[in-house]
């Protein structure tokens, strides 16, 4: 099947991300999400790991900053993105989502307009985005106001306090924290206490400051090639000009990261589902029963084509959402990307794995491993019916 992002015609920076993309993935994101899948949770982030040559080399193409160019419209940045995730995530979606979180950091910096931070937090270091919380889950992101379904207001698990020049920052983040065991800085989302007045903070924390520390990686059926784990922070002291945003900025920035992030979640997994199609069809024409390829049989034609569509709808839909987010940010509209890609992902690579059949359930093919990182996608970044009922609340 031809291996195209959009079904509109490519500029010619587009074409470029796409072929560099494409590469990356075929060379470097599939062996290695092959290979990490294999090894245990602890493994995976050891020393001589291959998840180390996966971020080096993508800084090393310049990933992370493809739509940084500032000659780009907002709607032809967002496309890049799109494009971007959605080559990424038909690479591997584990190793997609850790290499697209890595960048919160960075992005943080640059919002702040603080030469200081901008010079120091590049896309160099790995970045995670610590926002869930062990005793709260898809609402605790609104802290000091009320919660995703009514009630009082949200207390955090994590607490950042200003004292003088000085934040201190006391807590834990839950073991689900995407390069949680591996980051270097955090861009970290949590309660903050100011003056008696509580509310949400924003700050970029150094992960080598002293008072942090880690829980084991967490070990996972699927995306295994996403480290994911706990960050606990006993008075952890950062700069104030670390603080991005505090309680007057902290809902307008909270949401904008949400729409880019569940844009970038529905990109990822329609890019899963679509590779998982390609597999399934590339499989349905050399497996031969009946004495000619399952392919001929009307049966599997059927099945693909039903693939195909949802395959197609999600990625149109995805590309839509994040296109008008870029002007007009909604979170009702990214939330259906995220949850029409990834429920389409694990719908088409469970096909999938039906049309392998008995070869589809052992790991010499690489459909169950995706049906299993498909699996987890219906959780992360927000339980889809939880942000279903989310968005229901903003029509």
């Amino acid at each position: 099947m031809p291996a195209e992002i959009f079904h509109e015609v490519l500029t010619e920076t587009e074409v470029a991300v796409r072929d560099t993309l494409r590469r990356f993935a075929v060379e470097v994101m599939r062996p290695v999400g092959e290979q990490l899948d294999l090894l245990s949770a602890e493994d995976v982030i050891a020393k001589n790991s291959m998840l180390w040559e996966v971020h080096r080399k993508y800084v090393e193409i310049g990933g992370g900053s493809f739509a940084n160019d500032e000659s780009l419209t907002p709607v032809e940045a967002a496309r890049i993105r799109a494009l971007s995730s959605e080559m990424l995530g038909w690479g591997d979606a584990g190793l997609a989502i850790s290499l697209g979180v890595s960048g919160k950091p960075t992005a943080l910096a640059a919002l702040s307009g603080n030469p200081e931070l901008i010079e120091k937090y590049t896309l160099d270091k790995i970045g995670c985005w610590p926002i869930t919380e062990p005793n709260h889950g898809s609402d605790c992101i609104y802290f000091g106001s009320d919660g995703a379904h009514g009630g009082s207001a949200n207390m955090g698990d994590c607490v950042a306090k200003r004292e003088g020049d000085r934040i201190v920052i006391s807590g834990q983040k839950s073991s689900w924290v995407s390069n949680g065991s591996i980051a270097q800085v955090a861009a970290l989302f949590t309660q903050y206490e100011s003056d008696g007045v509580k509310g949400g903070g924003i700050f970029i924390v150094p992960l080598d400051s002293a008072g942090v520390t880690r829980g084991k990686p967490t070990d996972k059926i699927g995306q295994r090639a996403l480290n994911q784990g706990e960050i606990f922070f006993d008075n952890v002291s950062i700069p104030l000009n670390h603080m991005i945003a505090g309680h007057d900025d902290y809902h307008e920035i909270l949401e904008s990261t949400l729409v880019q992030a569940n844009g970038h979640m529905g990109s990822v997994f329609a890019g899963l589902a679509r590779a998982a199609l390609e597999h399934a069809v590339d499989y349905a024409k050399g497996r031969i029963q009946g004495g000619k390829p399952i392919f001929e049989h009307q049966a599997v034609r059927s099945r693909l084509f039903e693939m195909y569509r949802k395959v197609e709808a999600a990625r149109a839909l995805n590309l839509s959402v994040v296109c008008r987010n870029a002007v007009t940010p909604r979170p009702e509209t990214a939330v259906t990307s995220k949850v029409t890609s990834t429920r389409t992902a694990m719908d088409v690579s469970t096909e999938a794995l039906c049309i392998y059949g008995g070869a589809g359930m052992i790991r010499e093919h690489p459909i169950e491993k995706m049906m299993r990182d498909a699996s987890v996608s219906m959780i992360e970044d927000g339980e889809n019916s939880v942000l279903g009922l989310i968005a229901a609340s903003r029509l």
